[in-house]
């Protein structure tokens, strides 16, 4: 179809492109072959007299006009999805709708697994995607690359809406049968032990180390440094080593490993992990629902199930 000589297929050609700026992986995305990829990205030019990717190297490089346009289509794109094809009846029991949910390994074991087996019960038609915390996640979102993140409110913005997941606190964790540690830390045990923590090396999130230092001019033994959350009570296990982590991992790492919780020896803010969507698909009922039934299961305890989640530290 063709809207003032343009056919509007390429647009969600030119929205690949810009996103992957590889006729390769604009192909996959699109189930086009590269030829035909290559073959739209002509077209495209000639519309626009304009280069719009730019071989350099091994990579295509988006010109001005390119940059000009991609968030236009893609806002175009994401409106035609979320008010256009959305399921104009929604219908959990026979929706076949996709969801991509970027979110990090914590959120995934403490509680978007039990959402998702919810939903799964009521919808078992519908798939998900959990994808790993990126660099710019506002920008996957507004390109349409994630429907939802969920993520400490510090790291959203303030011009999507957001809904409230759950809120956590911290523990330390030591080793079952470190007597060295009674039911409680001092402040100077504490800087004592050797510690393990969680790093991302994507740079998006700083250390725990760095919130602490800056605070109390203090700085910590770090033994072990890790790129994830699940790894983390593995380093800790069998060791003298202690970390500090979200209650709720502490609460499961010592239901599967030989671990204990202990106090921390310092007040730390909680964290506060929310679900946000592009503006765009607040009239998505789809996308709405699924939020809602991850804010309702949230926590696996709420409903009765696992109450060991829900004591806040086992004996040693």
């Amino acid at each position: 179809m063709r809207f003032h000589g343009l056919d509007l297929n390429l647009l969600v050609a030119l929205d690949a492109l810009l996103a992957e700026r590889n006729t390769i992986r604009a192909g996959e995305r699109l189930n086009l072959s590269q030829s035909a990829a290559s073959s739209a990205l002509v077209r495209l030019r000639e519309h626009f007299r304009d280069d719009l990717l730019v071989q350099v190297g091994r990579n295509l490089v988006p010109t001005p006009r390119a940059l000009e346009l991609a968030p236009v289509i893609r806002s175009i794109l994401l409106q035609i999805e979320g008010k256009v094809l959305s399921d104009a009846d929604f219908d959990p029991e026979t929706s076949t709708r996709r969801f991509r949910i970027m979110a990090s390994d914590y959120v995934s074991m403490v509680s978007l697994r039990h959402g998702l087996r919810a939903i799964g019960k009521i919808a078992p038609s519908m798939r998900f995607e959990i994808l790993p915390v990126s660099l710019s996640p506002l920008e996957a979102m507004d390109r349409g690359e994630a429907d939802l993140l969920i993520m400490p409110d510090f790291y959203l913005s303030p011009e999507h809406p957001t809904r409230l997941l759950f809120e956590d606190s911290y523990v330390c964790i030591a080793a079952a049968e470190n007597r060295e540690i009674g039911d409680r830390l001092t402040f100077d045990q504490y800087l004592g032990f050797p510690h393990v923590t969680v790093r991302f090396s994507n740079g998006r999130q700083p250390a725990f180390e760095d919130w602490f230092v800056g605070r109390f001019g203090q700085s910590r033994t770090i033994d072990i440094t890790t790129s994830n959350h699940a790894t983390l009570p593995y380093f800790v296990a069998g060791t003298r080593r202690i970390a500090t982590l979200h209650a709720r991992h502490g609460q499961l790492a010592a239901q599967n490993l030989p671990l204990r919780l202990v106090e921390v020896p310092t007040e730390i803010p909680p964290i506060r992990e929310v679900i946000q969507w592009n503006a765009i698909n607040s009239g998505d009922d789809a996308m709405m629902w699924v939020v809602e039934m991850l804010v309702a299961h949230h926590d696996q305890a709420d409903h009765g199930h696992d109450t060991r989640l829900a004591e806040p530290f086992p004996a040693p």
